[in-house]
């Protein structure tokens, strides 16, 4: 399995050699480390020097990040797409969910890592919280902007409803990144939308150290908790787990170039 984004190399994890490790051992044997901030940069690289078979990168200045001053950041952020091992960009996005002051700059910021994916042809991992019509705003103007065309999308922790898929897909046709939210018990809307999405569209993902799935909620997440996210999937959609994992997987494959 891959575990298309998770947050191992937090300090919490002191240096996440062990927790990939623990992954491996539950069937989770590549994962995505997406950058946070300019003090994720140092401990990512770390982790993919000591496996890199294993480990893929992505960077970008994430949306709660943004501020006044963001530019140079996320040029810096920006950056390290040149870095061997780099899958993606991300993760960026918006996020108003704690605080509006700066939703313009990040709508800007937003644009400006889209289009630094274009450029290297990368896909993007996009953070959406309580910000779906901006982000689709922004979306929608790339696609304006660059003759109808986009970077492949990846819709990190999608908590949505069916409607909302379908109104995403009126914009683009993302991809869609399923944690542990899936196993709660207050997810229903959430269990329609998996169904809506279909699998050959869905990621598995833990973003740890956040979102840990039943029976685990409550502690703290990392990758070897993915095979819980897998099986609720599978019994959403009526399917094996077995399978669930092979065409995820595949799916990762493809997003990533893994």
């Amino acid at each position: 399995m891959t575990d298309t984004h998770t947050h191992i190399y937090m300090p919490e994890f002191d240096g996440g050699v062990e927790a990939l490790a623990r992954a491996v051992a539950a069937g989770v044997e590549r994962v995505v480390l997406p950058a946070v901030d300019e003090e994720s940069i140092e401990p990512m690289l770390a982790l993919r020097r000591a496996c890199p078979a294993r480990v893929s990168l992505a960077f970008a200045l994430h949306p709660t990040e943004v501020d006044g001053n963001w530019r140079g950041r996320a040029d810096a952020m920006l950056a390290m797409l040149d870095t061997a091992g780099v899958a993606a960009v991300g993760e960026t996005g918006i996020d108003l969910y704690w605080d509006t002051t700066y939703a313009r700059e990040q709508m800007e910021a937003f644009a400006l890592h889209l289009e630094a994916a274009a450029t290297r042809s990368l896909p993007v991992i996009i953070h959406c919280r309580e910000a779906l019509d901006q982000t689709l705003g922004v979306i929608a103007a790339h696609r304006r902007e660059h003759g109808g065309e986009l970077p492949v999308l990846v819709m990190h922790s999608f908590t949505g409803s069916a409607d909302d898929v379908r109104r995403i897909r009126e914009v683009c046709d993302p991809w869609f990144g399923i944690n542990g939210v899936v196993t709660f018990k207050n997810a229903g809307p959430l269990h329609e939308a998996v169904a809506a999405i279909g699998l050959d569209r869905i990621l598995l993902e833990t973003d740890s150290p956040y979102l840990a799935p039943v029976p685990m909620r409550g502690k703290r997440n990392e990758s070897a908790c993915l095979p819980y996210i897998r099986d609720k999937v599978a019994s959403l959609l009526g399917a094996d787990p077995a399978g669930v994992e092979r065409a995820t997987d595949a799916n990762a494959r493809n997003v990533f170039g893994l």
